[in-house]
């Protein structure tokens, strides 16, 4: 099984191909657990503003758009947070 460091480094390079138990497992390290709802997995984030991540299970992969919005929010939080 790959690191976390690994997949996020994954991500980086192909946002639009990443599979969704890797991204749920980069998201559930760095957000905490998510709240279920129908097939959408939403992250709450510790600043205002837009508070949540959102992922969902789309064939066994993550949209890209939504990989990005993952990505940002990491990087904001090791930002803000250390």
């Amino acid at each position: 099984m790959p690191s976390i460091e690994k997949i996020v480094r994954s991500m980086r390079c192909n946002p639009d191909g990443c599979r969704f138990d890797e991204v749920k497992r980069v998201c559930d390290r760095y957000f905490g657990p998510s709240r279920i709802h129908g097939s959408h997995h939403v992250y709450r984030m510790p600043w205002q503003g837009d508070p949540r991540i959102n992922i969902q299970n789309r064939h066994g992969c993550v949209a890209g758009y939504q990989v990005k919005q993952v990505l940002d929010a990491i990087d904001r939080l090791e930002r803000e947070h250390g």
